[in-house]
């Protein structure tokens, strides 16, 4: 074959090489467009061996490849997640304009070198043949170091042209970001299954969270809200509505995840949804406890409660006077002045939580949220926010305090709640999530395994930069009943993908996101 010929063919397989690893992870998700193209790309490859000097052994490698793949065709079947090709294209002509500018900047530089005078017209068609891998028409001085020269010019002309094709089609088959979308039909209709069924979990309430969506039972009796976060569907808590028609809710769920290849998880739900879950084919894994307390036996009395009450006592010798209010009896000025409080207390540090936050504050769409607040000498020091859980719970949304108050505010703030429940018509409030709360309880213990042992004192070394032991100990000063929470996975290989998601919807890790990628890809509803 021509020289030419034979140098493209090399660098269009180098270029093929790279978008296969790119349609990896398209593949090992069964995407029916990655498919697809993989199949054009590994033909190519085949022609491509071929004539880059007739090598056979890796071209059959393709052809056995491309042989494999369409025999299993049937088992890519997942819908493609959609993106915006516009935006790709526009970026790689971008890309493609920069790389040209730098290309003539380049050969300007080197004019000296070159055999004839420089022209701009010869040196653009210079550029743009390098940039596909062509020798372009100028001529470089043909002692050695103007035969340097020609070869530095062709290789850098063609790493940028290259790099703007690599990085438009990583654009154009990165996957899009999932929009969530609750609508104002999906909000009424979650609002009346948790009138009625709304006392069945505490969690319950912070389905309401507007980056979520939701997934209804064929009979709308139930619902499961969701968020798509690195390819795992994730659930928060159980599902809403009649326990009876969870099923239905779980199987449109689950066909879901299949139709676009995502892997099913939950976090957080109770041993009843757990048990449903796993019916449904998923594995259960406990991963730790919520701290309910019940009004009726609780009692700030007895040694037990001794810490509990001196803190109480010693921050309202203080001057600390709690006020304990409903968000509607609130005026408007007071819940402004609370969310300014909440984004000053809160400062530069990432708004965490997805299972057991509501991601709003003080709304007027929640009126029967409560929020007690501790002020001292007229100011506002510190507040919880609790939602509603069923006609006679709360349970915790949002604490925030002010860096400067007395230690002892929280204890305070959450004894006066339970001192207000007559009021309020409350019998349960539910406290912090206690993650993997029975291991730091049984660890600690006498005559504890070597095992569990070295499991606390790993989570104790976690608890560095993640509020595990502290939210345990701060728990189990109120005495509460410990209810266990479930993680909820397809299988032990979607474990990892699982767990990394939902560290990423509660905000413990923030990933990186640069601007370019950003901007070549638009949101976009699963429906």
């Amino acid at each position: 074959m021509p020289g030419g010929l034979s140098h493209v063919s090399t660098a269009a397989t180098l270029v093929v090489g790279v978008l296969l690893v790119l349609l990896a992870h398209g593949l090992r998700r069964r995407k029916r467009r990655a498919f697809r193209l993989t199949v054009v790309l590994l033909s190519a490859s085949v022609a491509l061996h071929i004539l880059k000097g007739l090598d056979v052994e890796e071209a059959l490698v393709s052809l056995v490849l491309l042989v494999g793949l369409l025999v299993v065709h049937r088992d890519f079947y997942a819908r493609a997640d959609p993106r915006t090709r516009w935006r790709a294209l526009g970026v790689g002509l971008l890309l493609l304009l920069v790389s040209y500018v730098l290309g003539v900047c380049f050969i300007a530089l080197r004019q000296d070198r070159l055999a004839s005078a420089f022209n701009l017209l010869t040196t653009s068609r210079h550029v743009l043949d390098g940039l596909v891998g062509l020798n372009g028409p100028l001529q470089f001085t043909p002692d050695h170091r103007g035969q340097a020269t020609a070869d530095l010019v062709g290789d850098a002309l063609l790493a940028l042209g290259a790099f703007s094709g690599a990085s438009f089609l990583y654009l154009l088959l990165r996957p899009g970001t999932p929009l969530p979308r609750l609508t104002d039909d999906d909000e009424r209709g979650m609002r009346k299954l948790l009138a009625v069924h709304g006392r069945r979990d505490a969690l319950g309430y912070f389905s309401l969270r507007r980056d979520k969506s939701v997934v209804w039972s064929q009979t709308r009796k139930a619902c499961i809200a969701y968020r798509v976060v690195s390819g795992v569907i994730l659930a928060s808590g159980d599902p809403l509505g009649d326990p009876e028609a969870w099923p239905g809710a779980i199987k449109a769920f689950l066909e879901l995840a299949d139709e676009h290849a995502w892997a099913p998880g939950v976090m957080g739900c109770s041993e009843a949804a757990g048990t449903a879950w796993t019916r449904a084919g998923l594995t259960a894994l406990e991963m730790g406890d919520e701290a309910v307390v019940e009004v009726a036996d609780f009692s700030i009395e007895g040694r037990a409660m001794r810490k509990v009450r001196q803190a109480v006592a010693r921050v309202e010798r203080a001057g600390y006077v709690t006020t304990v209010s409903r968000v509607v009896d609130l005026p408007e000025d007071t819940r402004l002045h609370l969310r300014r409080q909440a984004e000053a207390w809160r400062g530069a540090e990432t708004e965490r939580g997805f299972s057991m936050a509501l991601g709003r504050f003080a709304d007027p769409q929640d009126p029967d949220c409560v929020v007690v607040m501790a002020c001292k000498e007229g100011q506002l020091r510190a507040f919880l926010h609790f939602v509603p859980w069923g006609s006679d719970g709360l349970s915790l949304d949002l604490m925030r305090r002010d860096r400067t108050a007395e230690n002892g505010v929280n204890e305070l703030l959450i004894v006066k709640t339970l001192e207000s429940t007559p009021e309020l018509g409350i019998a349960r409030l539910s406290l912090n999530f206690a993650v993997f709360r029975s291991a730091l309880e049984r660890g600690e213990r006498l005559g504890a395994g070597p095992v569990i042992r070295g499991w606390r004192g790993l989570l104790l070394f976690a608890s560095r930069w993640f509020q595990i032991e502290s939210l345990y100990r701060f728990n189990a000063k109120f005495r509460p009943v410990w209810e266990p929470r479930f993680l909820c996975f397809a299988g032990a290989g979607d474990l990892p993908r699982v767990a990394f998601a939902a560290l990423r919807a509660e905000a413990f890790l923030v990933l990186p996101r640069p601007r370019l990628p950003r901007r070549g890809l638009t949101p976009y509803r699963t429906d």
